[in-house]
């Protein structure tokens, strides 16, 4: 962050907050003193557009312990947010983390997600109160735990200097995004018989705001770089393609969606140039190259949703194919909600192949040949599941990298019982959901997604 404050102050007993965002992955654009201790902030929308404020994250100097501060977001664009069902701000406070280690932390009360005013009735407005922990603080707030591309060229070069983690696994270039950053494609796999290797392609960060899947990817990477029994079969059975922030623009510049062309990377799959989505039809064209010489068992995307808690899968059933593969693409969720039961929900995957979403990245993939193509979708709240009624932490969304490791293994097993077990259960639960039987001499290509999906 710059040393320098945007407003000075009158003198030690000016209460006055002081506010920051020119740092990486900030967007505050003002903040506006209404109360001795209440503020009302707006957020800059992405880069080359007048929308898409989510993500917010900006740093509050010159604290006072004692008073109950109020801050209201007034400018954000989703009319549902998981702010309205329990979700509370993140804080980070630079004196306990050096003084305890106690690093982001959930805080706030009397949090509220509301229309706007009648000045911008379009617009909603997020609004919460808070006591600051200390006098003469450094603050700051995000909606979800922050991981920024330096975070990532940090990690990476960490692994890079590993003799042991570096030897299975190869960073390189996928390519330069439009601000000439490198977007990283890793490697990963044993040392033996990679001719005839299945594949497996991972992506995070399409989206900037979306930080959970980073740390969902970090969880993964740690998991199967490890010494572990299971990561050394993973790396022995499979070539690991993992491309982690496809978006490192909008993520340096604390875009919620917008990479710097002003557009959802996530719907140019399809038709995105290459000069305006490097990243994207990059991955893409890895990807043909990858399938004319192998199968890609498994392509997953991970993002994070901001309006449903847990963990859940979209996937493609584009209706019309044979049992088996209509069936066939729901057992990876279903096995990752068993091994993940009180963080991933299976009733509220989705896998009708929508035409609005026929340019993100589980379609395309689809479409080019990988049967088992899937966004995870990380909620920016919590679980509700297992019991559980609580934020995740970072350990829990690291622990969906592991997860996923873990279900794989299952879903590829040459022992086909876990598999078959799987296929029948999810034959159950779709005639369940469809309330009748199939009638005689029908199968499930005559059923249509959307009964399916209703």
């Amino acid at each position: 962050p710059l040393s320098s404050p945007g407003a000075a102050l009158a003198g030690p007993e000016d209460t006055t907050l002081l506010f920051e965002s020119r740092f990486e992955s900030g967007n505050l654009q003002s903040a506006v003193r209404v109360g001795p201790y209440e503020y009302v902030l707006r957020l800059r929308p992405d880069l080359y557009t007048a929308k898409h404020t989510q993500w917010f994250y900006f740093r509050v100097q010159n604290t006072r312990r004692d008073p109950l501060y109020r801050f209201t977001i007034a400018n954000l664009a989703k009319p549902k947010s998981l702010f309205g069902e329990g979700l509370r701000p993140l804080l980070y406070s630079q004196r306990d983390a050096q003084s305890r280690s106690v690093g982001w932390r959930r805080v706030g009360a009397d949090v509220r997600y509301s229309r706007g005013g009648e000045e911008e009735p379009a617009a909603f407005r997020l609004s919460w109160t808070v006591r600051f922990p200390h006098d003469g603080d450094t603050c700051f707030f995000a909606p979800s735990y922050p991981y920024t591309y330096s975070d990532l060229q940090c990690y990476l070069r960490a692994l890079a200097g590993d003799p042991a983690r570096s030897r299975y696994c190869a960073v390189r270039a996928l390519c330069r995004s439009l601000a000439g950053n490198t977007v990283y494609l890793l490697t990963i796999t044993g040392p033996n018989g990679a001719a005839a290797k299945r594949a497996v392609v991972l992506s995070a960060r399409a989206h900037p705001g979306e930080t959970g899947g980073s740390w969902a990817m970090r969880g993964f990477l740690d998991f199967l770089l490890s010494d572990r029994p299971d990561a050394r079969l993973l790396r022995r059975l499979f070539v690991f393609k993992v491309v982690p922030m496809l978006n490192p623009d909008g993520v340096v510049v604390g875009n919620s969606r917008c990479s710097l062309a002003g557009r959802d990377p996530n719907r140019a799959y399809g038709t995105g140039l290459r000069g305006s989505f490097p990243g994207v039809w990059h991955l893409r064209a890895m990807v043909e190259r990858v399938l004319a010489e192998r199968e890609v068992v498994l392509y997953c995307d991970f993002h994070g949703h901001s309006r449903k808690n847990n963990v859940f899968m979209y996937g493609c059933d584009g209706g019309g194919a044979g049992a088996g593969s209509r069936l066939g693409q729901r057992v990876f969720p279903l096995m990752l909600s068993k091994n993940a039961p009180d963080k991933f929900s299976f009733p509220t995957c989705k896998f009708k192949v929508q035409k609005s979403k026929a340019g993100t990245g589980r379609v395309v993939m689809w479409r080019l040949g990988v049967s088992n193509s899937y966004t995870m979708e990380v909620a920016f709240g919590g679980s509700t599941l297992g019991g559980r009624s609580s934020h995740f932490t970072l350990e829990d969304l690291k622990s969906l990298g592991y997860h996923l490791c873990d279900t794989l293994l299952d879903f590829c097993d040459p022992d086909p019982a876990k598999f078959q077990q799987c296929l029948a259960e999810v034959d159950a639960l779709l005639r369940r959901r469809l309330g009748r039987e199939l009638g005689s001499g029908s199968s499930w290509s005559d059923v249509s997604p959307s009964e399916l999906e209703s």
